[in-house]
């Protein structure tokens, strides 16, 4: 792994794709020179030979396209390349293109020190001495700096200033330079070019400008890796790397798109008006709970509160206008909007454009009062929020477009990965004419959310086949599947196969064997698997098994009359214990009497928003999952005797409320959410409404708040051992169906395919075959392996341990990666890439993890056993020069004092 790849991934915190992408850039800069001028068909060539999506440069310098989807995060991969080649190979400049003024504003904006967004934020060399910014507006200020100036220079350029009349000034002789700015960078030796949404340049003028450049390298960066001519779709031949929408859908990078309509809808039964009132009311009450569902998150998690906003597509300007001024009237829900909506179009002009622009860039700001933005056919690429939830599209378009051009624009996830709360994780087309057709659009296996080009690194798409796996010992019994038989295989050295032969040959020794096994799960309830050696254990087992292979029928011949039941037990029990990790079953239970209370606060009302009254229900569905969500209405049937119940209603389903001890708080706190829902509705019936339509998003946000008020009555837990052991599970794992299983020590050349690989030839481990979700578990194993100290060790599953721990107010299971036994401990090891070690998840993890092995320790050496540690490991760590002692020093991990 090249260091500053691996420096600059951790650093940056790059997500997968990013780091994968950043590798691939590494390799080529490895296997072809960055020439000012190139042999462009050799180059082509030696990538060929690695890369064999590239088809063609499609320009007059080497130029590579990296298609990320939208929301992945091609400005942050902007700055780990310029890092890399700044770092690794000494590169100085770099001109990066924006396709409009959008991006290039932000652009500048990524690229300055101390800014929200900054892409080199935790790269130590750039905090000294921070990259020189020039741009299309200030590059003849700063012509006069470049010959003595020193560090990185980025030329951040919209494409305009070159390739048009307007760029004709670049080209014009400077006195500072003694030549034009654009021959300045034409003539540097070591430029490259970065261009954001690549597809923009593809235009004759586009091309011929950028070619004159003559960069040594060109990095194309875009969601789509498509020319667009009429009908016909013309695929990039530069792509070099592809992770599509659906992708990151799938690995939780943004939203879910979803379409919602209203329950048993007749479109037409409503006229063009009315069905456009309906779809921005129903609008409103999906961004209203939104708007509730965030604030809940936001408390319960301590989390920064987001604003939500709705998106309306217009007509045309003059339909733009008439939608301000309906929704900011007392029409629409009582001007409770006014002043929260604007619009934008491209006939503003002057200050009040400069103005909208100013607010729509604000709009992430929970403070900033927009909630409604309409527009006609100006956000395009570059409006980078990740606070759109609600798209009210009003504009005629087809369905397979609404969905492609309504998306692109809000999938960014505000917290930068999914939370599991499915509002939180949304993004909702408001749709009830075109619902139907939606749905069956986002069905078509050739919708964008459902295909896409897979290129370079990813292999999920990859056929797979299931292989079983047996443990060691279960192995012993009644052998291995022959596809994993590791005496079979070729990549296997014949020291490393067939550790041990099995244990019988004839058929009525492995029937008692099996048995034999199948027994001694009779007897886990032991306090450890050693108590199997003992004589009166022994005898039982045998008994046991004699009466399970005894016939019925007196008559039938009994097999014990042709086999040794007591040697084969004996063997099998010896070679249990020798295949083996005992891992204790630990179930805590708190001690006390179970009772809490909560202390008296103020309900914070601040961020709620103004949910509406509900006449009818409203149906999301979600495009890719199918999962299906009902926003509830209807008339209030039953009515309350104080509004303050309906809420209290809810309340009390809450397994951690009880309405004896409580009833005091929790009518205190009804009520001052009732007074909020006051402030903004005046009918009473109206406030019903509201208080009976939304009392689950309303509770939510009070026992949220409750939640950080709450006192457990008991601190203390009561350790029992059940299963003082477990006999190994036998599991089924997937493997790429290409693939035939790997010797271990084998280099793997693509890493990131390692998850479709599956690996043989231990001589330590309890089971045969192992797979592994990273390279550094297989080097792990490999240290594992060599290490002196290690007695054996495996890959647990699943049910092998009970460790519970809280992430986001939600209980979760632990399943760890490795348990060593070592000859004098036992270890619950966990490698971890080197940045997320100190994430909440890792170390709520750990804690858990630390607690069971307190318990566990306890129990093994009340019973002449060994100790439990848990060891949370860097995964840069993992070197072959490591020692698991040297590990265990640095990285074990005790219990807080």
């Amino acid at each position: 792994m090249d260091k500053h790849v691996n420096s600059i991934s951790n650093r940056l915190s790059l997500r997968t794709p990013q780091r994968d992408s950043l590798e691939i850039l590494a390799r080529i800069a490895e296997i072809i020179p960055l020439d000012k001028e190139p042999d462009l068909q050799r180059d082509l060539e030696i990538i060929q030979s690695e890369f064999e999506t590239v088809e063609d440069f499609e320009r007059n310098f080497p130029s590579l396209c990296f298609a990320l989807a939208t929301g992945v995060g091609k400005t942050r991969l902007m700055g780990a390349f310029i890092a890399y080649l700044h770092l690794s190979k000494g590169v100085r400049h770099f001109m990066v293109l924006a396709p409009n003024l959008t991006i290039y504003n932000k652009l500048i904006a990524d690229f300055t020190p101390n800014t929200p967004k900054y892409v080199f934020q935790g790269i130590s060399e750039f905090a000294m001495s921070p990259p020189e910014i020039i741009t299309g507006d200030n590059y003849e200020s700063k012509g006069q700096l470049l010959d003595w100036a020193h560090n990185v220079h980025i030329n951040i350029f919209n494409i305009s200033k070159i390739n048009t009349a307007e760029g004709r000034k670049i080209r014009e002789l400077s006195e500072y330079l003694g030549e034009s700015y654009f021959e300045y960078l034409a003539g540097l030796d070591d430029l490259v070019l970065l261009m954001d949404e690549a597809h923009r340049y593809r235009a004759s003028a586009g091309l011929k400008a950028i070619d004159d450049l003559q960069p040594t390298i060109g990095l194309e960066l875009t969601a789509t890796p498509q020319l667009e001519k009429g009908q016909k779709t013309i695929p990039f031949k530069n792509t070099i790397y592809g992770y599509p929408l659906f992708k990151a859908m799938e690995d939780g990078y943004v939203k879910e798109p979803a379409v919602a309509t209203r329950e048993n809808f007749n479109p037409s039964s409503y006229t063009e008006e009315q069905l456009e009132q309906l779809k921005l009311e129903d609008g409103i009450r999906i961004h209203e709970t939104v708007k509730t569902e965030l604030k809940v998150y936001a408390d319960n998690n301590d989390k920064p509160l987001v604003k939500p906003f709705m998106l309306v597509v217009a007509k045309d300007t003059d339909h733009a206008n008439e939608l301000v001024q309906y929704m900011e009237s007392k029409e629409f829900y009582k001007g409770r909007y006014k002043g929260h909506v604007i619009t934008v179009h491209s006939s503003q002009k002057g200050d009040e454009k400069d103005e909208t622009v100013e607010r729509l860039l604000a709009v992430e700001n929970p403070e900033e009062p927009t909630e409604i933005v309409v527009h006609v056919n100006m956000l395009k690429e570059g409006w980078d929020v990740t606070n759109l939830y609600t798209i009210v599209p009003l504009r005629a378009a087809n369905s397979r477009t609404l969905v492609e051009q309504s998306i692109g624009r809000g999938l960014r996830l505000p917290y930068g990965t999914k939370t599991g709360v499915a509002a939180v994780d949304r993004l909702t087309i408001v749709a009830h004419d075109k619902f139907d057709d939606i749905i069956q659009e986002a069905n078509n296996k050739e919708s964008i959310i459902r295909t896409g080009i897979v290129i370079g690194k990813d292999i999920e798409m990859t056929p797979k086949k299931a292989v079983e796996v047996r443990s060691s010992i279960e192995a012993l019994v009644v052998g291995q599947p022959e596809e994993i038989d590791s005496s079979k295989s070729s990549t296997v050295p014949k020291k490393a196969a067939n550790k041990q032969q099995p244990l019988f040959n004839s058929e009525k020794e492995k029937e008692v064997a099996q048995t034999t096994l199948e027994v001694i799960k009779e007897f886990e309830k032991l306090p450890s698997s050693k108590k199997l050696k003992e004589k009166d254990i022994r005898k039982q087992i045998e008994e046991r098994v004699e009466e399970v292979l005894t016939p019925v029928e007196p008559e039938l011949e009994g097999i014990s009359e042709k086999v040794d039941i007591a040697q084969i037990v004996e063997k099998v029990t010896e070679a249990y214990i020798e295949n083996t990790i005992d891992i204790p079953r630990i179930v805590l239970t708190p001690k006390g009497d179970g009772s809490f209370t909560y202390d008296d606060f103020d309900l914070d009302t601040s961020g709620i928003g103004r949910p509406a009254p509900i006449e009818q229900e409203l149906y999301i569905q979600e495009l890719r999952t199918h999962e299906r969500e009902r926003i509830e209405g209807g008339s209030v049937v039953i009515k309350e005797n104080r509004l303050e119940d309906h809420l209290i209603s809810a309340l009390i389903d809450y397994d951690d409320i009880s309405y004896d001890e409580h009833a005091d708080l929790l009518y205190k706190l009804s009520g001052q959410m009732v007074d909020y829902v006051r402030l903004y509705l005046n009918d009473e019936e109206e406030i019903r409404n509201v208080l009976v339509s939304h009392r689950k998003q309303l509770s939510k946000i009070i026992h949220a708040q409750m939640l950080n008020h709450y006192n457990q009555g008991y601190t203390e837990f009561e350790a029992s051992v059940p299963r003082g052991f477990e006999q190994p599970k036998r599991s089924s794992m997937s493997m790429d169906a290409e693939e035939k299983a790997r010797y271990y020590r084998d280099q793997i050349q693509d890493r990131t395919a390692i998850r479709g690989m599956l690996f043989q030839g231990f001589g330590k481990c309890i089971y045969e075959v192992q797979k592994f979700d990273s390279d550094s578990e297989r080097l792990f194993s490999v240290l594992l392996e060599d290490d002196d100290s290690v007695v054996k060790w495996f890959k647990p599953t699943r049910d092998d341990f009970k460790i519970f721990y809280h992430h986001q107010h939600q209980e979760r299971l632990y399943e760890p990666d490795f348990v060593v036994e070592t000859k004098d401990a036992k270890l619950i090891c966990e490698p971890k890439r080197a940045d997320a070690v100190d994430s909440d998840e890792v170390q709520e993890k750990a804690k858990a993890a630390i607690e069971w092995c307190e318990h566990a320790s306890k129990h093994e050496l009340d019973n002449d056993g060994k100790p439990w540690q848990y060891v949370l490991i860097p995964h840069d760590e993992i070197k072959p020069s490591a020692t698991l002692a040297g590990l265990i020093a640095k990285f074990s991990q005790k219990k807080a004092a």
